[in-house]
């Protein structure tokens, strides 16, 4: 008796099991076959071949230099999980990046450095593309100076201090550390090769001294073990590596997301007398502006400007002379801009397919990639949003 009655109740359970299963077998009848949808990847994983039969395809970025170059920034957050959702990192190859891939091969580097200045509307996809030349870059053994997002250090500082080098300015120290930990991570292989020195004797104190002809990683380690002088640091580094590429020791590629803010009116930063500072008495601000300008060679400086670096007061217009204003277009001219649309039919229908191959989008109806173009205006950023999950 207390069997069957065990069974009976069971019985609308496995009902709706069995619905569920029959409702899951018709979705995967009905879903894309994958051999149909190889057509938006390419097996080319090296940027430096990528060229424009590659265009609107997703290639994929090895573990191993993902964690080289990425493990501490250069993606944005919300790709970054999708990339953990989707179990592999895949960059779409776009006309910018094949564009600036171009210009790069045919630079003589003997010159003054090239500025190339990235613009576009929000979520365009600006940092992927520099995401692009970052791999270009470490597969073309480039020394790597990268600046993930600028206004992290004007919004959400983890520490200031006054500066001991610089009168009435502020250090950073946790940051700049933090940056040189990224720097070393991404150049430590390539500086060991490269072999390079410091070419003079650096005194942080009157018992701690940088001597001349050290490594030039014992001098990012001093930086990175000893945060107070690590501002200093990031610095002198700086000034090594623009006149060792001048000398031809080494090629430099310079690449800063969200460089406008360093030419915004304020900062969320504060001194003792709560008075917010401009980014110009940010000690880590010089030495950055200081490696873009056009008085050494043998490196390129790879720039974006974004409406949203701002701290507040957001231009309207996403054109360089604006994000730049006066005093960072000056800075930077002559430069070349580089503008980073939305999707392109092509480009938009390659993505809709990869998510369909990533059962990120699980959808039997007609029509419903009209629908997310109509709704995402083949905006990169709002077809991800879109797509992803409640």
């Amino acid at each position: 008796m207390s069997y069957l009655w065990r069974f009976v109740a069971r019985q609308p359970l496995l009902a709706v099991r069995s619905q569920q299963l029959a409702s899951l077998s018709t979705v995967t009848a009905n879903a894309p076959d994958p051999a149909q949808l190889e057509d938006f990847r390419t097996r080319e994983s090296n940027p430096v071949s990528h060229g424009r039969s590659h265009l609107s395809r997703f290639y994929s970025i090895p573990i191993d230099v993902r964690k080289q170059i990425f493990a501490h920034g250069g993606l944005p957050k919300s790709f970054e999980k999708q990339t953990k959702t989707f179990n592999e990192t895949c960059l779409m190859v776009r006309e910018p990046a094949i564009e600036l891939i171009g210009y790069l091969n045919g630079t003589d580097f003997q010159k003054p450095v090239n500025r190339f200045v990235l613009y576009g509307k929000d979520g365009a996809g600006k940092s992927l593309v520099l995401a692009h030349l970052l791999h270009y870059g470490s597969s073309q053994k480039f020394v790597l100076v990268h600046v993930p997002w600028v206004p992290n250090w004007m919004k959400r500082a983890k520490e200031t201090a006054n500066s001991s080098t610089r009168e009435g300015c502020l250090d950073l120290p946790l940051d700049a550390a933090a940056w040189l930990v990224h720097f070393k991570n991404q150049n430590a292989k390539l500086l060991s090769e490269l072999d390079l020195k410091t070419s003079r004797e650096y005194v942080w104190s009157k018992r701690e001294v940088t001597q001349a002809g050290a490594p030039l990683m014992e001098l990012v380690e001093h930086g990175i073990n000893r945060a107070k002088f690590s501002c200093d640091t990031v610095a002198v580094l700086l000034r090594e590596l623009k006149e060792q590429s001048t000398q031809g020791k080494a090629k430099t590629m310079v690449v800063i997301d969200g460089f406008n803010a360093f030419f915004h009116d304020k900062t969320r930063l504060q001194t003792e007398n709560k008075v917010r500072i401009t980014p110009d008495k940010m000690t880590l601000t010089q030495p950055f502006l200081d490696i873009t300008r056009a008085d050494w060679c043998n490196g390129v400086c790879i720039l974006a400007v974004d409406r949203m670096a701002l701290t507040e007061d957001r231009m309207e217009s996403e054109l360089p002379m604006y994000q730049l204003r006066r005093e960072g277009f000056e800075h930077l001219d002559p430069f070349v801009p580089i503008r980073v649309d939305n999707y392109s039919e092509e480009e938009y229908h390659s993505c809709i397919q990869y998510y369909l191959n990533r059962k990120w989008i699980q959808t039997t109806e007609p029509g419903f990639d009209r629908e997310l173009e109509f709704l995402s205006g083949k905006n990169p950023f709002k077809l991800m949003q879109l797509s992803a999950g409640l």
